[in-house]
């Protein structure tokens, strides 16, 4: 329920926003675009809040108030920063001639550019590579080649086509069990996806990528995967933020500096219990976020939140297939592909399956074209 006289504002640089959940299906044509977003303009509506459609650059901690890049600042007594993170471009060349997978609601239109260039590309040879060997990376990788395979370049038309992986470990997928490792070893190996063990990129090029181990690669069109970073105003702003800019944050998922500031999700560093930067965790912070948002607003003490130790991962193949995995135990096959389009499509439903959605008295969304 609503706090008696507490006004709530939704700020998105997009009024549409991408599950990342589904993104891999969504780039191999599982889904629609529609499937695949949430509407925010509806979901504020029912939430009794206002929205505001403008990308927030900084922070005047002194006076409260959120900067913006086309609209007068926005004041708060209460803010939560869940703005999830940025590419990492900081390799020599990356910003000029790489597509970066985040922030991912930009994907989609970058994706559209990638696959124009590839259907006029009349060339017998064409290479695709996808930088970075987390979960992330090997989805997307195996989502895009049948993504290509199945509607851009079906098999017949005389178009050699290439798929590389590059990742500075030794395995790819480091952070999952050794069950779950060999078996994207062998799937990519069964789908001809060419792994780089211990190949950072060090330098990107037209056509090119040069690794630290000193070679280089001809790539006509490279996907960016690796570990992202944080917003720099965030830094900039003055709140406490970690070595790669991440907003600290307490067991309360409060800032460590500001107390009339919280964080969660990618963007923001556990002190006291590091954990991955993943949705499923992400997830799990929404409810105590609102609770802890909720008695700051009242006045009440803070609860802590203690991220789960084991976690249900699940990894799709691009076709529909994926690999499921807990702790040390992994299965797979098409009946988990459709298990996590099942959770996938009922975490969607909270979202776009509302009721009593009609706009309350003085609520209203401000959209910036």
């Amino acid at each position: 329920m609503p706090v008696p006289g507490v006004r709530v504002i939704l700020i998105s640089r997009v009024a549409e926003t991408p599950y990342s959940g589904m993104l891999p299906g969504l780039i191999a044509g599982h889904y629609t675009k529609e499937e695949a977003h949430i509407d925010l303009e509806p979901l504020a509506s029912f939430a009794r809040a206002d929205a505001v459609f403008d990308e927030a650059i900084g922070l005047d901690l002194a006076r409260k108030q959120v900067l913006f890049r086309q609209r007068p600042p926005i004041g708060y007594d209460l803010l939560s920063i869940d703005i999830g993170s940025t590419p990492n471009l900081t390799v020599a060349g990356a910003a000029e001639h790489v597509t970066p997978v985040k922030p991912i609601d930009r994907l989609l239109e970058r994706w559209s550019a990638l696959t124009a260039r590839l259907s006029a590309d009349h060339s017998s040879r064409r290479r695709v590579a996808v930088v970075g060997g987390g979960a992330g990376g090997v989805e997307l990788i195996l989502s895009v080649q049948h993504a290509i395979h199945t509607r851009l370049v079906p098999e017949g038309r005389g178009v050699h086509l290439e798929y590389h992986l590059f990742t500075n470990g030794d395995q790819v997928l480091l952070s999952h069990n050794a069950s779950v490792r060999r078996r994207f070893e062998r799937i990519l190996a069964a789908r001809e996806v060419r792994v780089h063990h211990g190949s950072a990129v060090v330098e990107v090029a037209r056509g090119v990528l040069r690794t630290a181990d000193g070679r280089t690669h001809e790539i006509d069109e490279t996907l960016w995967t690796t570990q992202a970073a944080a917003a720099p105003w965030l830094a900039q702003s003055g709140l406490a933020v970690d070595t790669d800019g991440f907003v600290q944050v307490s067991r309360a998922l409060q800032s460590i500096s500001h107390g009339d500031v919280f964080a969660a999700g990618d963007i923001a560093a556990m002190v006291d219990d590091p954990r991955p930067k993943s949705g499923v965790f992400a997830v799990r912070q929404g409810p105590p976020l609102a609770r802890n948002l909720r008695r700051a607003l009242l006045g009440e003490p803070l609860e802590e939140y203690y991220p789960q130790r084991r976690f249900l991962s699940l990894i799709s193949t691009g076709d529909r297939y994926a690999v499921a995995s807990r702790g040390p135990i992994a299965f797979e096959g098409a009946w988990v592909w459709r298990w996590k389009d099942w959770i996938d499509r009922r975490f969607m439903r909270q979202f776009t399956h509302l009721t009593g959605s009609r706009r309350s008295p003085g609520r209203a969304s401000y959209r910036v074209s």
